[in-house]
């Protein structure tokens, strides 16, 4: 799998979090048909086949982002 990057997939989580807040409020045509559509994003970018799977997916891929970014810091701190 294609790892995404990480600001492409903060945006679609987001998108997928204001599509299913707007679902949930008021369902209607346009918030189901927004939500399948952020679900498959987020499906497709993590490599799931669930919405569950794909936002513990995308936590673990947070995870490895904020781990990566806290070594590469550690490692700038080293170098000065």
């Amino acid at each position: 799998m294609i790892l995404p990057a990480e600001k492409e997939l903060r945006a679609v989580l987001a998108r997928f979090a204001h599509a299913r807040m707007e679902h949930d409020v008021c369902p209607t045509g346009h918030t189901s048909r927004a939500l399948d559509d952020a679900t498959y994003t987020l499906c497709v970018m993590t490599g799931s086949r669930t919405a569950e799977d794909a936002l513990i997916a995308a936590n673990a891929l947070l995870a490895r982002y904020t781990d990566r970014t806290s070594v590469s810091q550690d490692d700038e701190r080293l170098a000065a």
